[in-house]
């Protein structure tokens, strides 16, 4: 998920949430805050077969997420970036160059959404690999400009003769067309402070309950809400992309409906955000005897 706020959004919603941004590590800045990428249809992606029942074969990306994807002591899901072979590196190439010769304008709306999301996910997984050494996706210029900050800009795939950039999946296809708050969490940036990313690919089939699993799992680990005695602090996501969740009473209404029991009273004690903070350290996590 591109949840670097470099693009064009009036975030102003989001200042209504919060009095303060408390100064914590690789909190964004005030300006950031202010420009996070709007939701901006690219009409063309909007085809689709309702009537369609192919499949897209996931197989290779669920081979890697289930061999790489671990829990991390802090409870962030991180990949085993260091121990990935070069044969799971070839298979990784093979599995995107399949995705990309995917009729994808053909398939229904359900098999689109997942593919999106796992060719958003691997192609971020495979960018991380392509450039070893990173602290921060955030380190990765591809395009080499001046004031390049992460990959999120640069073309990294072709479909239906289309070159794509991670923005364009997320921002002008995903976004727009769903409109649907819990795709923040099906995306993965290569951050701690990012949704997990899945250790299984997602699917059409059980669609709905993967993505509400994975906000609950977010809404209640402290990197997506941690309550406090005098309101809440919470991820730059529901700061950045406040629009997607129906501004200030959407993004508390979306916290309620997602937290445990313990979380929801906090909340209710005290309903009002007093921060937003994100960690832009790479989700990597060292490899497991095996």
């Amino acid at each position: 998920m591109n949840h670097s706020p470099f693009g064009r959004r009036a975030a102003l919603a989001g200042l209504g949430v919060a009095a303060v941004v408390r100064p914590v590590a690789a909190a964004p800045s005030f300006i950031e805050s202010l420009f996070a990428p709007s939701a901006k249809l690219w009409p063309r992606w909007q085809a689709h077969d309702p009537a369609s029942t192919r499949l897209v074969d996931h197989s290779a990306w669920n081979v890697f997420l289930q061999r790489r994807v671990r829990r991390r002591v802090d409870g962030v899901m991180g990949v085993e970036y260091q121990a990935v072979t070069a044969e799971e590196r070839g298979a990784l190439r093979d599995y995107l160059d399949r995705l990309a010769a995917v009729p994808v304008s053909a398939l229904a709306r359900p098999e689109q959404y997942a593919f999106w999301v796992n060719l958003y996910n691997a192609l971020t997984v495979r960018i991380v690999l392509d450039h070893p050494g990173k602290a921060s996706i955030r380190d990765i210029a591809l395009s080499g400009g001046l004031f390049d900050s992460g990959p999120w800009s640069t073309r990294v795939i072709t479909v239906e003769a289309e070159a794509l950039t991670l923005n364009d999946i997320e921002h002008r296809i995903l976004r727009p067309i769903w409109r649907d708050p819990r795709t923040h969490y099906a995306l993965n940036c290569a951050s701690v402070g990012c949704p997990d990313l899945r250790a299984t690919a997602y699917t059409a089939a059980g669609l709905a309950g993967a993505l509400d699993a994975a906000a609950q799992a977010y809404v209640n680990h402290p990197r997506g809400v941690e309550a406090g005695p005098d309101g809440l602090t919470l991820s730059s996501i529901y700061n950045w992309f406040a629009d997607d969740f129906g501004g200030e009473a959407g993004v508390l209404a979306h916290l309620r409906r997602y937290a445990a029991p313990a979380l929801l009273a906090a909340i209710d004690r005290a309903p009002r955000v007093i921060g937003y903070r994100y960690d832009w350290t790479l989700n990597s996590v060292a490899s497991a005897p095996r």
